[in-house]
């Protein structure tokens, strides 16, 4: 049998051959990575744990919460508390940032969190997960909201964990995309895919379609011309793939390529887009952009957009480079 490098081996090697991942760093991500595959288990039971169905709250969103989203925000709040590692959290479920308690030691890091992206698919079984960025605190801080409104190319980790057939762990940490699958029987995440790579060119997108009326016309344009097919400007045909599932998108656009689309729209033109920066945007930006491909807001590259709040929400185009290079140049004035 071939040796196999697990999660732990990776990160130790990394730290020694780029001098990237000091220690602290590198036990942030492994009890990140406990953590998913606790939220994993949960998820599994589904019915029979009882995890099923909304937990008669909303979060900070106004989004009714899933019993499975409050659970997987707790545990990623409990096992990330006490390790000393951290300065502060922050959740997407939660209003304000989490300190350390203080009965616990406080390290340099910032860690940001979508508990359970997908929460529509958690009672009809559809792939859903856990996204993550790792920040460092500024010097001299205590940590404060302020703390967390770093430009996404500070970020010096991020990842997600798909809970699907698989359960897949996805990795950055400025080297390239490493993707881990969790073996169940020794419980360990195992390196499956070394430098994961978006091919530059794809007949695939991703986005929901339902919303078409409320489309701005540079994505009305772009998406009409994907659905003219071999008839049309572009004289290919194209498929759309759409879960309602971000992680479950990137990662299949990781895997085969394709660009994924949530713009903004005229329904509250107020707004920039739907999708929350520093939990979503940011992080899968990174993690896209090492794995060769692109991210914009349709207008600026995401990793350099500077956050004005906690919660604040992005327009998103990542994926295929060619791809969301025409579609961002669609929106040029």
């Amino acid at each position: 049998m071939s040796r196999r490098t697990t999660l732990t081996q990776y990160l130790i090697e990394q730290q020694r051959e780029h001098n990237n991942i000091p220690g602290d760093l590198r036990l942030l991500i492994e009890v990140v990575a406990r953590a998913c595959k606790a939220i994993a288990h949960h998820v599994s039971k589904g019915a029979l744990g009882d995890v099923l169905g909304t937990a008669g709250s909303e979060n900070i969103q106004g989004e009714v919460q899933k019993k499975l989203d409050v659970l997987s925000n707790e545990i990623l709040l409990e096992a990330n508390e006490w390790g000393g590692n951290l300065a502060a959290m922050a959740s997407e479920e939660l209003e304000e940032i989490h300190p350390i308690p203080n009965r616990y030691p406080k390290g340099e890091y910032l860690l940001l969190f979508d508990p359970l992206d997908g929460s529509s698919n958690i009672d009809v079984n559809v792939s859903i997960g856990t996204i993550f960025s790792v920040l460092r605190c500024p010097d001299g801080e205590h940590p404060t909201e302020q703390s967390f409104l770093q430009e996404g190319t500070k970020q010096v980790a991020a990842g997600y964990a798909v809970y699907g057939p698989q359960t897949v762990l996805v990795l950055t940490t400025g080297n390239g995309v490493q993707s881990f699958t969790l073996d169940r029987e020794l419980g360990s995440w195992v390196l499956t895919t070394r430098n994961m790579t978006i091919p530059a060119d794809t007949h695939e997108y991703a986005i929901n379609a339902s919303n078409a009326r409320h489309w701005y016309p540079p994505v009305t344009r772009y998406v009409g011309e994907l659905l003219a097919g071999k008839d049309g400007p572009r004289g290919a045909d194209f498929n759309m793939r759409w879960t309602a599932s971000m992680v479950a998108d990137v990662n299949r656009i990781l895997v085969r390529g394709g660009i994924f689309m949530y713009p903004a729209d005229k329904r509250d033109p107020s707004r920039p887009g739907r999708l929350r920066l520093l939990y979503e945007a940011n992080p899968m930006s990174f993690i896209v952009e090492q794995a060769g491909g692109a991210a914009t807001t349709g207008t600026t590259r995401i990793l350099d957009v500077k956050p004005q709040h906690l919660h604040e929400r992005v327009a998103v185009f990542l994926g295929s480079k060619n791809e969301v290079e025409r579609v961002t140049g669609y929106h040029a004035p």
